[in-house]
């Protein structure tokens, strides 16, 4: 059932904090309660920035099931649906229901440490997993709890579907079709030597199985990254990283294509 109230979020750029204020106008002339932040009530979220501000939004309203939609003021715009002079539109396509729920899957990583601590980092985009600047990190990796290599490098990143054509694909990963439930493993700067063996490609997983990354006693500090959120441990034990129960539900209009947009954006 409809609110009425509608959740904003911008990046509070200038383009962004005019773009917002042109959009509250529209809304208010059509009825609807634009609440500044998020409210639990509202029956969409839109988010006024590029595919950070996104990412933003989705990790501070901690991955909500209310739908959302992008409008990008920003550069890429992989999330962002809408553009500032489509406004009217797109308000009627939303009222008249013209669109459809894009499922975005996250992935989550659980982190235990030596004295029993679990952490849980979940990531739109990705998780990865490096040392100290400027160190190469050594880890043990499983796959479904099966032995797969030791690794010798920058680290591992750990993408979901929607975020191939992040991170991932400035690491030589491939580009994935954000309808396939799965993740992408893909090394950061591997190295062959006669004590580590590691993949110099990617690797694919299918939701069920589940990726296990556990640190050399030699690595003093480990950084897990989510979405470019760091957290620094110095006592890690191991990792455990698998598709996380989350989903955030992305709107998109009848014109949406992502092969188009791939095109678009990178050709």
């Amino acid at each position: 059932m409809k609110s009425g109230i509608i959740s904003l979020f911008t990046n509070e750029t200038e383009r962004s904090t005019g773009v917002e204020s042109q959009l509250k106008e529209k809304l208010a002339a059509r009825g609807y309660q634009v609440a500044e932040g998020y409210d639990e009530n509202a029956e969409l979220l839109i988010c006024i920035g590029g595919d950070g501000a996104f990412l933003r939004t989705m990790h501070r309203c901690d991955f909500p099931e209310t739908p959302i939609v992008g409008v990008n003021t920003g550069h890429l715009g992989f999330f962002q649906e809408v553009w500032p002079e489509e406004f009217d539109n797109f308000i009627v396509d939303y009222e008249l229901g013209s669109y459809t729920i894009q499922k975005l899957g996250t992935v989550m990583g659980i982190a235990t440490t030596t004295d029993g601590k679990r952490d849980v980092h979940i990531g739109l985009n990705e998780l990865a997993v490096t040392g100290s600047k400027s160190y190469s990190i050594h880890l043990d990796l499983s796959i479904g709890g099966k032995p797969i290599e030791k690794f010798s490098g920058d680290g591992i990143l750990v993408a979901t579907s929607a975020g191939s054509t992040a991170y991932n694909y400035s690491l030589g990963g491939s580009i994935v079709d954000p309808r396939l439930n799965s993740l992408q493993v893909t090394p950061l700067a591997p190295m062959n030597t006669t004590a580590y063996r590691s993949f110099t490609s990617s690797l694919m997983l299918p939701p069920d199985l589940t990726l296990g990354i556990v640190p050399e006693a030699s690595d003093k500090v480990i950084y897990i990254h989510n979405d470019g959120i760091e957290t620094a441990y110095s006592n890690l034990k191991e990792i455990e990283v698998r598709t996380a129960d989350k989903c955030v539900n992305l709107i998109r209009f009848s014109d949406y294509d992502f092969w188009s947009k791939v095109k678009d954006k990178f050709l």
